[in-house]
């Protein structure tokens, strides 16, 4: 499969998880609005992503898929099976503990967060949380099976996995949210129960696509099986790898737990509005970078294992090329066409005239950064195929600290809007700090034809930027929230003309869109 037919399953499996998110999304906002208790669960279901993202799909995986592929590519699929089984065995074990000390830890784990969550809020989102911990042993599972799934080029599971995750809330909200109520029970709880349903039905589906490779990891029970675990040298590897990797990624969601401590001493509302504007984001974000960063990590691996330098840097000059032909069009749609999207998507029920104008000026501020964001899980992995955690970390901790000086100058004015552009801010200085390392290694050799390409791209985006800018201010998008088919109607038509004059300009400037992606 070539690289780009996988990257393309991968963007066309996300945007079915990005879609049925959307939905989720609407429903969330449309039956319990903006309040102190969806602010509860928003961070309640923050805590065990933001275990997961360190955990599971963070440090984990960035240390584990690279060794697999190298494993693979030097000792062939024996050695790899008993890594997977090593792997599995330690991974499984660590998590049982974890969820433990996280159910027990709750009331503290929420105060850390959301101290300033109101006493009702407090109580229900420290409740939500020890239902919901659990729900990282899934997905840390979940991550190991993705792991081993994409180094065998089979990425269509591991894709479609969160479709189910959305599937069980928007079930939840349907069907459990009235269920609660008729029986006096909070009804967003039902929220928490569809997470662990979700969570569920990701592992399950992974289950039958590692027996098919016979690659499903047997797990040993007794203390021999983890001792024998713990001494095979290539698991300490990755055991290694996993420290610089864990406090890289622990960053990020260190400064989002600070940005969520900040939000809910602000006005009532403001995490939701973050969360709202985030779910936007991660379209873009998941589409182009997530699926450009699974496709290409295990890829960049093998060509590093097998010491194929050109191939290693063109790949990354494939990669970059996309991150900019993709992220720059959304990087102008959220910056000047924010507040049609909230409005089409969120603007219905208990969501208000208000909300709207809040969520628009947060997903405004993620705008700025988008290119930077997306470009990110591109580069990082150019680092992580190399075995080097290090130098991600340090970039990392520097730009976290830059993050939250610009927090302490900007929040005071811009209140949580802030909080998303400083995030973005300092996602493109992460990106450009790992390009000039890329670049300063001898890593990433450019292949001719960047600037003429970037003119293409820009020029391109600038005939886009007026369309939109004028789609935006003719119609009246908050004041038509009772025609919600013409809104959406008049939206998706905006959205296929950019998609035309977008491309079409390309084209015209000689863009050769195929041979590029062929390459």
């Amino acid at each position: 499969m070539s690289l780009f037919k996988a990257a393309s399953t991968v963007s066309l499996l996300t945007l079915a998880s990005r879609i049925t998110g959307l939905v989720r999304e609407l429903l969330m906002a449309s039956v319990f609005g903006v309040s102190a208790m969806t602010d509860a669960f928003n961070v309640a279901f923050r805590i065990p992503n933001l275990f997961r993202r360190v955990l599971g799909e963070g440090a984990f995986s960035q240390a584990f898929v690279p060794v697999l592929a190298a494993t693979r590519a030097q000792e062939g699929d024996d050695g790899a099976r008993a890594l997977i089984d090593h792997v599995g065995t330690l991974l499984a074990w660590t998590l049982v503990l974890l969820c433990i000390a996280g159910v027990l830890g709750a009331p503290w784990m929420v105060w850390a967060m959301a101290s300033g969550l109101q006493p009702q809020g407090f109580d229900a989102a420290v409740t939500m949380t020890r239902w919901m911990f659990p729900y990282i042993g899934f997905m840390s599972l979940v991550a190991l099976a993705g792991g081993i799934l994409n180094t065998w080029k089979k990425f269509a599971v591991p894709a479609a996995s969160p479709v189910l995750l959305n599937i069980a809330l928007i079930l939840s909200i349907t069907l459990g949210a009235p269920l609660f109520a008729r029986h006096g029970i909070e009804p967003i709880y039902a929220q928490a129960a569809g997470v662990m349903l979700g969570g569920l039905l990701q592992l399950g589906i992974q289950v039958p696509a590692l027996l098919r490779l016979g690659l499903l990891p047997r797990i040993g029970v007794r203390w021999a099986a983890i001792r024998t675990a713990w001494a095979d040298p290539t698991t300490r590897k990755v055991a290694r790898l996993m420290l610089p990797a864990l406090l890289g990624v622990s960053v990020a969601q260190i400064s989002l737990l600070i940005n969520t401590q900040i939000a809910s001493h602000l006005a009532t509302g403001s995490v939701s509005w973050i969360t709202y504007a985030d779910r936007l984001m991660e379209l873009p974000t998941a589409l182009l970078g997530v699926a450009l960063g699974v496709v290409l990590m295990p890829q960049l691996a093998s060509a590093r294992a097998k010491q194929d330098d050109e191939r290693y840097s063109a790949m990354l000059d494939w990669g970059l090329r996309l991150v900019v032909l993709l992220s720059v069009p959304c990087m102008v749609a959220l910056l000047v066409f924010s507040e049609p999207l909230v409005a089409v998507l969120y603007h219905y029920g208990a969501f208000g005239d208000e909300d709207v104008r809040k969520t628009t000026l947060a997903l405004t501020g993620y705008g700025a950064g988008l290119v930077g964001i997306v470009a990110i899980k591109v580069l990082a992995p150019g680092f992580y195929a190399k075995h080097d955690m290090r130098t991600p970390m340090l970039i990392a901790v520097a730009v976290l600290v830059l993050t939250q000086l610009m927090n302490l100058v900007l929040v005071p004015y811009l209140q949580h809007a802030a909080l998303t552009l400083t995030i973005g801010i300092g996602a493109l200085i992460n990106a450009t700090w790992l390009l000039v390392g890329l670049l300063r290694r001898g890593s990433y050799k450019p292949l001719p034809g960047w600037g003429r390409f970037a003119l293409q791209v820009i020029a391109a985006s600038a005939l886009l930027a007026v369309l939109l800018v004028w789609g935006a201010q003719y119609f009246d998008w908050v004041e038509m929230r009772g025609k919600s088919w013409q809104r959406i109607g008049l939206l998706a038509a905006l959205m296929v003309a950019a998609a035309v004059l977008y491309f079409g300009a390309l084209w015209a400037a000689g863009l050769k869109l195929r041979q590029m992606l062929r390459r």
